[in-house]
């Protein structure tokens, strides 16, 4: 029984390694962007279009990301695409030029796209074997990781001015955590009652339910992609907030946000993630929308923290529901999310511009409302006591 507790929490701590190298590798690149604008002399239009770009590797990775996902398994995958990631990191520091530092980040995108798809796998793969709700807290240690790269950041920022050398600490400690992760990875990481997908080729329809799956998926990050970019703006420009408080509306939402993924896990065994995703998301909605209504600071800041709180738990539950469809659905469904994530904040930006900032966030709103709706359609599977730790449903290596 010990043993295999162990194995749990080493298989657990594994992956959430992953999550970590994730979460540190991104937020490494994008906490220097400034000084890769000013060492590559890029304008404001140059920025956005480099940021873009690893976003439309992320989102055109799908055909790749299932080939290689049924070929190597998760666990190859993850390993190869971490150690990618950090590589990258060295190549972007040295970017001789803008086309250059363009296919980067393109290929950035790709990787991101694999070891998002091999970790999550991993993690949906780890609750059916032991029957132990996980994905929630895997999904904070995400948030650790970008955190743990803010500081490094700033810390090496303090020491040196070279891009290439806090790349380079940075390349090595993801290196590490792909290092670290992989003998504790599972080898058999399809979920119990993932459809046998392995003799499918070419391009195939997607299942109702994966689709569902996928606009719940595109919905929540579209909402969560909005938080992120207009929450400051809005509390500036609307609710007249000062300089110093503008800022907090999207420390409030990565708080809420974290802390909740740290409970989630929790609810989601004793209520199901399908009520789960369904309460949060009117949550969300509920609680911004009633911000927008009273106006003001204070119900802002209330509002963003209904929004982090009900759409904690929506990418997590939708990640582990994708992958019990196999690696075909949950690559389609991570590629739809990272469209969202990509597309949301400009379209909120265009209803904006179109009528005003109230209305944009009420379309982000809007949006979290619609996660509900689309939860309402898919067949979530039923809550259940989880299993002894010394009853997994298989081998735990």
């Amino acid at each position: 029984m010990l043993r295999v507790r162990d194995g749990f929490r080493r298989t657990q701590i594994a992956i959430a390694a992953l999550f970590c190298a994730l979460g540190f590798q991104y937020a490494t690149w994008a906490a220097r962007l400034p000084a890769l604008k000013s060492r590559l002399d890029l304008s404001e239009a140059e920025l956005g279009l480099l940021l873009m770009a690893c976003g439309v590797g992320a989102a055109a990775s799908f055909p790749l990301v299932a080939a290689l996902t049924r070929r190597w398994g998760s666990r190859r995958l993850a390993f190869v695409s971490a150690v990618f990631l950090g590589l990258l990191l060295l190549a972007l520091a040295v970017a001789p030029n803008y086309p250059v530092a363009l296919l980067i980040m393109c290929a950035d995108g790709v990787g991101v796209g694999c070891l998002n798809v091999a970790m999550n796998a991993q993690g949906a793969a780890l609750e059916s074997r032991y029957r132990r709700t996980a994905m929630a807290k895997l999904h904070a240690a995400f948030s650790a990781g970008s955190l743990g790269a803010a500081l490094l950041a700033s810390g090496m920022s303090a020491l040196t001015s070279s891009v290439a050398a806090h790349f380079g600490v940075a390349a090595l400690l993801v290196i590490l955590f792909a290092m670290y992760a992989d003998p504790a990875l599972l080898t058999d990481d399809q979920p119990a009652a993932a459809p046998a997908e392995k003799h499918r080729r070419g391009f195939a329809v997607p299942a109702a339910l994966t689709l569902w799956l996928g606009f719940a998926m595109v919905f929540g990050t579209v909402a969560e992609g909005a938080m992120n970019d207009w929450s400051a703006l809005y509390l500036k420009d609307v609710a007249e907030a000062s300089s110093r408080v503008a800022p907090l509306g999207i420390a409030v939402v990565s708080v809420m946000m974290v802390l909740a993924r740290l409970f989630a896990d929790g609810w989601r065994t004793r209520w199901g993630d399908g009520r789960v995703v369904r309460a949060g998301s009117v949550l969300a909605a509920a609680g911004l929308a009633a911000a927008l209504l009273l106006g003001g600071v204070v119900p802002a800041l209330i509002g963003f923290a209904c929004m982090g709180l009900g759409l904690a738990a929506v990418t997590p539950c939708v990640y582990v529901a994708a992958a019990r469809q196999g690696a075909r659905a949950l690559a389609l469904v991570a590629a739809m999310g990272t469209t969202g994530l990509l597309a949301g904040p400009p379209v909120i930006g265009f209803v904006a511009s179109g009528s005003s900032l109230v209305w944009g966030m009420a379309a982000v709103a809007a949006s979290a409302l619609l996660v509900s709706g689309c939860a309402l359609r898919i067949s979530w599977a039923p809550a259940e006591e989880p299993r002894p730790v010394d009853e997994p449903t298989g081998s735990t290596t």
